[in-house]
């Protein structure tokens, strides 16, 4: 069985206030985009697990499609597999490339053995491994809440839209994003600022780790300012980074400047 779990890009991202539990209380929306990791699963004697394609570092055992395998073997009656993760989408960059693929580990399972398990149980499967898991199971445009796993759907009309997606090869893990950011409670909720015209997007609609990784990550900053000064109707940084989208009302060229970092082009 072959898989292709896509990337996501967030419209929007606030951070609302830290829990008990050492997470934080957010709101963004999550929009998966045709931006691919590759994930094979065949029937075997025994477990195994192989990775090709971008070096994803950790143990054995450590890397989330296993712990997506191991849980469900902990819960069902299921067989061993051999699963192969071609990894292409970059990690680190605020894309839920390794969430994707590890929901989508998941819903491979359920099939191959036929569980029948619904989509209320694999979500709740896939909060154990992650908070952005869960949206993969959906694989749709979700409103998210919580620390991320509490999903809704929304109405969003973006038909029509190019995006032009980059990444500055810069890693920014979570947990170094988070360690920056002031919680705030915004005026309006992002629900509310995606119903407004895109054209108010770029004042409003913002993400709240760009200030935080920005200083860090001054290079992030720099690809973001670049984009601005084309003719996109909306840029912002990707979840917790490094990725930087930008969306235009049609195809456009990419600057030379930053053809380097460019990943993907594709109309919504």
């Amino acid at each position: 069985m072959i898989l292709f779990p896509p990337a996501k890009i967030n419209l929007g991202l606030q951070i609302h206030s830290k829990r008990n539990d050492g997470f934080h209380e957010i709101e963004t929306c999550m929009l998966p985009i045709p931006f691919y990791d590759i994930l094979e699963l065949t029937l075997s004697a025994a477990f195994s697990f192989e990775q090709t394609g971008i070096k994803i570092p950790g143990a054995s055992g450590e890397n989330l499609c296993e712990k997506a395998f191991y849980l469900m073997k902990s819960r069902y009656e299921i067989g061993n597999v051999r699963i192969h993760l071609r990894k292409q989408i970059p990690i680190g960059a605020g894309l839920g490339g390794g969430s994707s693929d590890a929901a989508h580990v998941l819903l491979a399972l359920n099939e191959l053995f036929s569980l029948k398990l619904d989509i209320e149980i694999l979500c709740l499967l896939a909060a154990e491994l992650g908070s952005d898991c869960p949206f993969f199971i959906r694989n749709e445009p979700q409103l998210a809440k919580g620390r991320g796993e509490v999903l809704s759907p929304i109405s969003l009309n973006l038909n029509g839209l190019y995006c032009v997606l980059f990444n500055p090869k810069i890693h920014v893990s979570t947990k170094e994003a988070y360690s920056g950011v002031s919680p705030r409670m915004p005026d309006k909720t992002v629900r509310e600022l995606l119903s407004l015209p895109i054209e108010v997007w770029p004042e409003l609609l913002q993400n709240d780790f760009e200030d935080s990784v920005f200083k860090a990550h001054p290079k992030i900053a720099q690809l973001k300012s670049e984009l601005e000064k084309t003719s996109a109707c909306y840029v912002s940084m990707s979840g917790s980074g490094a990725s930087v989208f930008a969306l235009y009302k049609e195809d456009c060229e990419v600057p030379s400047s930053l053809k380097s970092a460019l990943l993907a082009k594709f109309y919504l």
